[in-house]
């Protein structure tokens, strides 16, 4: 069985928790992960000037994680690197690779929120050329040697904790971007179907090895546990609303296509079969009728209720868990 819980820690108004007792809870859940006995992961995403506080700073929120965990993994999906300085983000990143001792990966991606880039002074074209020149200092600065950049020679310590330091992959959605992935990066995430081809395509010609046909992208449900489904859906989908339609604002002011649409109630949400929530029972039922055992959770999703999240967690460890010992 392997586990893996993603944080965008959003906090709604209407949630009526504070955002201290949410980042409280997430690296709670995170030595939750660490201790139930199967191998982990624990993804936090990046957007910046979010009204319901979208997580700015997930190195922050990570290293928090590290310290208090010994074997979870941990990655970013996604840093966006026009928004940042590549030293900058080296050096947070050698760092909290030695605090986690070398359980960190990061994605890195180009943005897409109109707002986002006005706030930071950056230009949308110049997306590519700082992805590129991200990954360039990023994986230079990880080799632990001096390297040349904007005309003069830099060293980024300290070194990190694992040779060669985090995995540097790209995301994205274009035909450009994978083959970008292919030339200069350790690995490519889609998020969208279509584009994973593209890379594919790219690796041969670089005389690369295959990655295969299996990575899709875009496919982003979230499951919840609950005793009642009735209940726990009555409880949980305003949560669910908020994050579908957060992001289905900054899809249509972007135009970019991807999983998230607005929609216009909580019913239109439940009949898209995004967002699940069932019992412990039908999810072992799930699990064994896929190809690997695993199970994803999203579990302070869109703003929700501490002890909603908890409740879905401690049911999986309780009741699913078992069924796979």
């Amino acid at each position: 069985m392997y586990v893996s819980l993603r944080f965008d820690l959003r906090n709604p108004d209407f949630a009526g928790t504070s955002m201290a007792d949410r980042y409280e809870a997430a690296v709670g859940m995170a030595q939750w992960a660490d201790n139930i006995g199967c191998p982990a992961g624990v993804s936090m995403s990046e957007h910046h000037g979010s009204p319901d506080g979208y997580i700015p700073s997930p190195a922050v929120i990570l290293a928090a994680m590290a310290s208090c965990t010994k074997n979870v993994r941990f990655s970013v999906a996604a840093l966006i690197a026009p928004f940042h300085d590549p030293l900058r983000v080296a050096e947070d990143f050698c760092v909290l690779d030695n605090i986690s001792k070398g359980r960190v990966d990061l994605i890195v991606a180009g943005g897409y929120v109109p707002g986002e880039f006005e706030m930071f002074g950056v230009p949308l074209n110049e997306r590519p050329k700082r992805v590129t020149e991200a990954v360039h200092v990023l994986k230079s600065a990880f080799a632990g040697k001096p390297f040349e950049y904007r005309g003069r020679t830099v060293h980024i310590t300290p070194e990190p904790f694992r040779e060669g330091g985090p995995m540097v992959i790209l995301g994205g959605s274009t035909e450009a971007a994978a083959r970008r992935a292919a030339r200069i990066a350790d690995g490519y995430v889609p998020s969208t179907h279509d584009s994973w081809e593209f890379y594919r395509d790219e690796m041969a010609k670089l005389g690369k090895p295959d990655p295969g046909p299996g990575m899709g992208g875009g496919e982003t449900s979230v499951i919840a546990l609950a005793r009642d489904p009735e209940a726990g859906w009555d409880a949980m989908a305003p949560f669910f609303l908020h994050e579908t339609n957060a992001y289905g604002v900054w899809n249509a002011q972007s135009g970019k296509r991807g999983p998230y649409n607005s929609v216009a109630d909580i019913e239109e949400l439940r009949a898209s079969g995004r967002y699940t929530v069932m019992t412990p029972e039908q999810l072992v039922e799930q699990i064994k009728a896929a190809p690997q055992p695993a199970a994803a959770f999203h579990p302070l999703c869109g703003g929700m209720p501490i002890d909603l999240a908890w409740e879905s967690l401690r049911l999986f460890e309780s009741e699913v868990l078992p069924a796979f010992a």
